[in-house]
């Protein structure tokens, strides 16, 4: 007896989704492969196989998960065709094969990857992903390469050949995490099979240090949450979203854009990290609420918290388009606001993650506890350790900076 079925396996990620999988069952032998979805329990009908009405975008990822199946469905009749009996395994290479033809090479895989993100409305990765294999396709010279050709010298030609175009650590450190994490997935989905992995020795870390320079001290915060807001009406968004960033742990423009009213319960903020889908959970300190309080008081007719996505409903591509816009206003913003505080250091956004950080390290707080403990996917040990360690602790040390 054989079933081939979309379902929801009962394998909870930290963010409390579940992974979306294809499941193949044979002579009471099951095999799952996951899709690129997660969810929850109650955007899921297990009777049908597909997402319901309260998932957003749900006819088009239902669709693909039909696409899929059929998939699964070709491979596993032709094989029973062709085969008198065929292993779980071997559906597994056919069905890798073909939904992969190019099976290990590089590009095809990547262009594969930018349309599962966009179809799963993860714009603002698609682009990122598809700016770095552009790059990366230019420096290689070839639509013929193989991941197998991704090794250490490759990564350290291509750091030289970035470097030689006026490539920053930071930017080059963007561009190679992006083409380990399309690596890994090719691993993941077995399109390849390798003796030692090439980021093991290529280390991206080495190139994270020197973002620490444009952090600001707390006598300069101090100066921005101070600074005479009456006199330059026309910076209110700009200070107080900075001001917010800072005192709930860095929380990234883009999350606070997204931010809903929902999402504060009056004592705390619970939110979902969109770029690594970690879980914060944040105590309200004062500032925080004062922001709050004025926004509440001058809130726009729509479920989020600040004035930034001006009506609800929005498409991926739409919020993404509107998170490119009023970023560079709220940059632009920021210089100026840097020149009234008399700060000689560029400031941008995500200032005021690097400055959480170099405060608390200011006041004392114990390097294990910051870490880069701001949400990043990629973070070696102090992240892990951060992750370990209970709300109480970060909120006690973010008091400190009151």
């Amino acid at each position: 007896m054989s079933s081939i079925k979309i379902v929801l396996r009962k394998k909870q990620r930290s963010d409390g989704t579940f992974p979306v999988c294809l499941r193949i069952t044979k002579e009471r032998k099951t095999k799952y492969f996951n899709t690129l979805f997660n969810c929850t329990e109650n955007e899921w009908d297990s009777a049908s196989g597909c997402f319901n009405k309260k998932r957003k975008g749900y006819m088009k990822q239902n669709q693909f998960l039909l696409k899929v199946k059929d998939r699964a469905i070709d491979v596993y009749t032709e094989l029973a065709k062709s085969k008198d009996y065929f292993s779980l395994d071997e559906f597994e290479k056919y069905f890798r094969e073909d939904r992969n033809p190019a099976n290990s090479l590089v590009f095809p895989f990547w262009e594969e990857i930018i349309a599962e993100m966009n179809l799963s409305g993860r714009v603002g990765n698609a682009r990122m992903y598809e700016e770095t294999m552009k790059s990366f396709k230019k420096f290689s010279s070839s639509t013929k390469l193989n991941f197998l050709d991704i090794t250490n010298a490759l990564l350290n030609k291509y750091e030289a050949w970035l470097r030689s175009r006026g490539g920053t650590d930071g930017g080059i450190s963007i561009k190679m995490r992006t083409i380990r994490a399309v690596y890994n997935k090719g691993l993941e989905r077995n399109l390849f099979k390798i003796d030692k992995h090439p980021f093991l020795t290529y280390k991206i870390s080495r190139l994270k240090g020197k973002g620490i320079k444009k952090a600001l001290n707390f006598e300069q915060v101090s100066k921005i949450i101070n600074l005479d807001i009456n006199k330059n009406l026309h910076l209110i968004d700009a200070r107080n979203y900075f001001v917010f960033s800072f005192y709930t742990r860095g929380m990234n423009f883009a999350d606070m854009m997204v931010l809903k009213w929902s999402d504060i319960d009056g004592k705390t903020i619970t939110y979902i990290r969109n770029k690594t889908k970690g879980r914060f959970v944040i105590s309200i300190l004062p500032p925080v609420q004062e922001i709050l309080d004025y926004y509440k008081e001058n809130a726009l007719p729509t479920e989020y918290v600040f004035p930034i996505l001006l009506k609800n409903g929005l498409t991926p591509s739409q919020i993404e388009h509107r998170k490119k816009k009023t970023l560079a206003k709220y940059n632009r913003d920021l210089k100026e606001i840097a020149k009234l505080c008399n700060i000689n250091k560029p400031l941008s956004s995500y200032v005021a993650r690097h400055s959480f950080a170099n405060c608390l390290k200011q006041k004392g707080v114990a390097t294990d506890i910051i870490g880069e403990s701001l949400g990043h996917k990629d973070l070696t040990t102090t992240q892990v350790y951060l992750k370990e360690l209970g709300n109480s602790v970060l909120d006690e040390a973010a008091a400190l900076l009151l």
